[in-house]
């Protein structure tokens, strides 16, 4: 944590392009959090500009001689590896996970098969081409089960199923956003989130922030354009509950290869106490709702300043991690 916070000067960094908009389904969410990037790094000096991959070729990036990039597009075409490597092509560091990370990250089947091989606890799932793949995937997983698209964002095309009448419909709306549907294993509990800042031996965790959404549904509404789901930060949990999310969130961050920044939600299973992630995000939300910023606070450190330290760390996969943490 102590080179996140080392003195930075903006003017040092050069042309930045805060990277906005795009083209997935989180396109919405995208221009809020890239307009608050924006106002923040302009405020502390940086020469920072908005620029939409949606409405100019990311050629024009090396043209219009920017620097480096603040990713801050969600979700396909932007969380997934695809601009990542553009972007190694054109030699322009960027912020967050590089290009592998990004895209295993922004398949959560993927993430599942990695942070399972590895140890670290998921809810059991079921990979289905099919309603009738989703029925028998509710028949095995037990009721209910979330059904949603293995590689978006933000909630979308997600339903709880807890009954074999829903299945069809539920697999029809997570296909809409990806021919690879996802049925996972419900835990009851509570939902919290955990944000990682740094890389590898470096990469440290902030406070955790437990999450109450109405009747539990912390959907794409109530994520971004409700008040109405509380956030706690600190926590309430116990320190040694805490600890152990934080210790979990680290690993599954460091075993998918992450860099930068990023984000894990983890559910707490209400019988045990038992933590299960269920995803991690490499470019997560910076709007005025967003997580990250809330958890940095708690950590004594200001949006502006958490904008920077992200910038500050931007780099290509070709960068090795001894120069990227000088």
């Amino acid at each position: 944590m102590s080179n996140s916070m080392k003195k930075i000067d903006p003017r040092a960094l050069g042309k930045v392009a805060v990277l906005m908009g795009g083209r997935s389904s989180e396109r919405e969410v995208s221009l809020m959090s890239g307009q608050g990037v924006l106002d923040a790094l302009r405020a502390q000096g940086v020469d920072a500009h908005a620029f939409d991959p949606a409405e100019q070729e990311l050629g024009a990036l090396k043209a219009q001689g920017f620097a480096r990039c603040f990713i801050a597009l969600h979700g396909r075409f932007g969380e997934d590896g695809t601009v990542q490597g553009a972007l190694e092509l054109l030699g322009i560091p960027y912020t967050g996970s590089g290009v592998m990370a990004s895209s295993m990250a922004m398949d959560k089947i993927m993430t599942k098969r990695i942070w399972r091989f590895e140890g670290l606890p998921t809810p059991d799932w079921r990979m289905v081409a099919s309603p009738e793949a989703t029925t028998a995937a509710l028949a095995a997983l037990g009721a209910p089960m979330i059904v949603k698209p293995a590689r978006d964002g933000s909630s979308m095309g997600l339903t709880k199923v807890t009954d074999a009448s829903q299945c069809a419909a539920a697999y029809a709306l997570a296909a809409k956003y990806d021919d690879e549907v996802l049925c996972e294993q419900f835990i009851a509990g509570e939902e919290t989130t955990c944000a990682v800042l740094g890389e590898g031996a470096a990469a440290a965790a902030l406070p955790v922030i437990r999450i109450v959404a109405p009747d539990g549904n912390y959907d794409y509404q109530n994520k971004y354009f409700t008040d109405v789901t509380q956030y706690h930060c600190p926590s309430g949990l116990p320190a040694d509950e805490e600890a152990r999310i934080q210790q979990i969130v680290e690993k599954a961050f460091r075993t998918l290869g992450c860099r930068g920044w990023g984000r894990a939600d983890v559910m707490i299973r209400q019988s045990d106490r038992q933590p299960f992630l269920l995803e991690i995000n490499t470019s997560p939300g910076m709007t005025s709702h967003s997580l990250v910023p809330m958890a940095a606070r708690a950590r004594g450190m200001s949006y502006e300043q958490l904008c920077l330290t992200i910038l500050a760390s931007a780099s290509l996969d070709s960068t090795s991690s001894e120069e990227r943490a000088a």
